[in-house]
């Protein structure tokens, strides 16, 4: 089978697009042509003075031929090692011309193992942020109001963004199992009994008491007729009516009496009654397994019903609605509490030393673990992105952000070369 090979790309283009790039093309054009001058300029001279020379003229002429021979070959020395870097010079293949474009994996490997050795060292990573003191700084910045809004709004996109994205479905089938199904799966009674007894050793279900006796009298006072009939209702078909009234009227009496007192006397027998009997209900919920089965026939049922799986069904669409309402709104209780968590940890971060030295010591052991794990794979970023590169638009991009200053050298050359031969000639002068 035929191996795929990756396409190459072409670098990013330099900061500025291509009016930046025009403008650095137009740069390297221009010392170019200033470094071509220097080397035609030498020529010029040397011409001139190997005719004067050559026509008797005196003999500081040969000084200064010498300086100009000199300066022509170190401007054409230098014109070859900086034309090297990106071409053949002259379209001649020599060997070791053309350096970038022929040796552009191997110069992005060595790139990625410089950073990878000085940068990206626990060592340097540890001593970099120590000096640097995120903690200090990230609280001082958190403690600016402004700031704090901002990360608040930052944070609020965020979750907007996520809430948004997950399906309605997925996050539900979530809750259901992951949660729902563990509510179920556990035994109701035993927790449930102890949150009972909880309440009622503290007397808070007193007040419910309270609300369903008088419930309860209110309802037999407002029902006389119903009392009535149903005492008719039960009474011996052989029994003269006003006897059944009379009854009723008797009961109807004595059963509101009775209502009147368990609502009135807060230490009535009935109600001392049912504060044993849930007492006794909340223990039975944790020990007794007969009522703890109860119980969980109860949840069963309960669970099952209807109403129960339509609310675990739509809670997440409440929650989800109450999430993207809170955070598009400025002035919601969940944002307000997120701005002032942000510049109370801001404001902690400046004052508690401990707390800041924790914090550091997370910030400096999280970057060592991922620079002393992981430290290949950024570096590999580098290697990659440079294997990928078209060689010769690599070479020419190259050459577009650092060539003009490499036409210094070629300018230095000549006039380093013209110095050199001029000194050189000046001592063969004299010892000969």
């Amino acid at each position: 089978m035929e191996q795929l090979t990756p396409a190459k790309v072409t670098p990013a283009d330099p900061p500025g697009g291509a009016a930046g790039e025009e403008e650095k093309r137009r740069a390297l054009r221009k010392m170019k042509l200033v470094a071509l001058s220097f080397l035609l300029g030498a020529t010029l001279v040397f011409l001139l003075t190997s005719w004067a020379q050559a026509s008797g003229w005196p003999g500081w002429v040969g000084y200064v031929r010498a300086a100009a021979e000199a300066g022509m070959v170190g401007a054409l020395a230098d014109w070859f090692a900086v034309t090297a870097l990106f071409r053949h010079p002259l379209g001649l293949k020599i060997p070791h011309t053309a350096i970038i474009p022929n040796k552009k994996d191997a110069l992005g490997n060595s790139l990625g193992d410089f950073v990878g050795s000085n940068f990206l060292s626990e060592e340097v990573v540890r001593d970099k942020l120590k000096r640097v003191e995120i903690a200090r700084r990230l609280g001082a910045w958190l403690a600016e109001p402004d700031n704090a809004e901002r990360v608040t709004s930052e944070l609020a996109t965020v979750v907007r963004a996520a809430v948004k994205v997950l399906r309605d479905e997925d996050v539900q089938a979530i809750m259901e199992q992951a949660v729902a199904r563990r509510i179920i799966d556990k035994p109701w009674g035993p927790p449930l009994g102890k949150i009972l007894q909880g309440v009622f050793a503290d007397g808070a279900h007193h007040k419910l008491v309270d609300l369903m006796c008088d419930r309860g009298y209110e309802w037999v006072r407002d029902n006389h007729t119903t009392m009535l009939r149903v005492v008719s209702d039960r009474a011996p078909s052989w029994s003269p009516k006003f006897v059944d009234e009379m009854l009723a009227d008797k009961v109807y009496g004595e059963v509101l009496s009775f209502a009147w007192a368990v609502k009135t006397d807060v230490n009535h027998p009935m109600r001392l009654a049912l504060d044993k009997f849930l007492g006794e209900f909340a223990q039975d919920l944790q020990t007794n397994p007969d009522v703890m089965a109860r119980a969980e026939q109860v949840k069963g049922q309960l669970v099952h019903h209807e109403e129960v799986q339509r609310l675990i069904g739509s809670a997440w669409s409440t929650a989800k609605e109450m999430l993207l309402t809170a955070a598009e709104d400025p002035s919601s209780e969940l944002r307000r509490r997120v701005r002032l968590g942000l510049t109370s940890l801001g404001q902690r971060l400046i004052d508690d030393d401990q707390l800041r030295s924790k914090a550091d010591g997370w910030v400096e052991g999280a970057a060592a673990y991922l620079v002393k794990n992981y430290s290949r794979e950024i570096t590999t970023i580098i290697t990659d992105t440079v294997e990928r590169w078209d060689a010769e638009e690599t070479s020419r991009k190259i050459e577009l952000q650092v060539g003009r200053d490499l036409q210094f050298i070629r300018i230095n050359g000549t006039v380093v070369g013209a110095l050199a031969g001029l000194v050189i000639y000046a001592v063969a002068e004299l010892l000969f």
